[in-house]
């Protein structure tokens, strides 16, 4: 019997972060760890009448990849990867490592090059998004190298990972509703902002977001959800920021990661641990020197870093800023084959929009 959690999570992506509907196809992409997740939403793809399609991979497929793929092999994208980006309606991918670090060892140009030839995908993904022809989501299972990456033992991050998703009791389709509801009201505030500060002990940042439209990730984008973003102006950013949590870049960590803008370029990095990778990431394209996300947290059942972005850009009291390819649909036009989020906290800060203080110590005024 399928833990009753599971079925709420499979349920909530299904019926309501994707909205499966009669003829759907729809691509379920996990590690081999994730198969109970992956039967119960195939079950429900199947019971709302789509088409489901499981592409199952692990991380030493991944490693085995990057160490004898030849550099025309990295170069290259598959026809059905593109097939699949330009077709499918649907999209749910399921984080589910066995291993918390598996490129750690991996030549960080390969990747470089491997990033660059599926920048593809990427626009056909950002493209079909902001025309509404794609429906996706990423979640996530709980795995022991997640658990141990978290620094949580095996049943607590089970719970941590639940709780988070509102999967844990009641119906978890109508808590995201209610949820849902209270972020609208704080991104239609955001909509008629023109320039934001952001003030604390790690950033003087000011950003301009005036024509941009914020985007209520209230679940249909990911599980677990609780975020506004939005794409700010290209060269608006003008600044420095320390970002105090680490970031991750499949499976490689880099910490303590300094940036400076001018004219909403990155004019200075630095990094306390994996600044070579850093600065390999910032030199993929012009476009990955610039802001392509800003973004606050506002999942408050997310109460610790876990080394995870999908729970740390959503931590409440935070905020991130991606480098690389912003969403079209919030009227952002940074192309980039990277889209890479990074995390500060506002435990102690402040933002004013326009001049007029919005938000103080982790939660908007509004």
């Amino acid at each position: 019997m399928a833990d009753p959690r599971v079925e709420n999570l499979a349920r909530l992506v299904s019926d309501y972060c994707l909205d499966v509907r009669k003829g759907d196809e729809v691509l379920v992409s996990a590690g081999v760890e994730a198969l109970p997740l992956v039967r119960e939403i195939y079950k429900r793809v199947l019971q709302r009448g789509g088409l489901p399609f499981v592409y199952l991979s692990d991380d030493a497929l991944r490693e085995i990849y990057f160490r004898y793929a030849s550099e025309e092999q990295l170069k290259t994208v598959a026809r059905v990867e593109e097939f699949i980006a330009r077709n499918f309606e649907c999209q749910v991918s399921i984080i589910s490592s066995s291993h918390a670090k598996p490129l750690i060892g991996v030549d960080p140009e390969r990747l470089k090059i491997s990033s660059g030839a599926r920048k593809k995908l990427t626009e056909i993904f950002m493209e079909r998004h902001a025309k509404k022809e794609l429906r996706w989501n990423v979640t996530i299972y709980p795995t022991m190298a997640l658990a141990q990456e978290a620094g949580m033992g095996p049943i607590e991050f089970e719970e941590f990972v639940y709780r988070a998703c509102m999967v844990d009791e009641g119906d978890p389709v109508e808590r995201w509703r209610r949820k849902a509801e209270e972020q609208e009201r704080i991104a239609q505030t955001l909509n008629k902002v023109d320039e934001l500060r952001f003030k604390s002990p790690d950033m003087d940042l000011v950003v301009k977001v005036g024509g941009r439209k914020w985007i209520n990730d209230d679940g249909h984008y990911n599980m677990p959800a609780g975020e506004v973003f939005t794409g700010p102006v290209e060269d608006s950013a003008e600044g420095y920021v320390r970002f105090s949590y680490p970031a991750v870049w499949r499976g490689i960590e880099v910490e303590d990661v300094r940036l400076t803008f001018r004219r909403g370029e990155v004019v200075e990095a630095r990094a306390g641990k994996g600044e070579e990778h850093l600065r390999k990431l910032l030199e993929t394209d012009e476009g990955a020197r610039r802001l392509g996300e800003l973004a606050f947290g506002l999942n408050y059942n997310i109460t610790r870093h876990t080394k995870l972005i999908l729970f740390d850009e959503k931590i409440g009291g935070t905020i991130h800023m991606a480098l690389g390819a912003s969403y079209p649909d919030t009227g952002g036009r940074n192309k980039s084959a990277i889209h890479w989020d990074l995390i500060a906290d506002m435990s102690r800060g402040k933002v004013y929009a326009d001049g007029d203080l919005i938000y103080e110590n982790g939660r908007f005024l509004v």
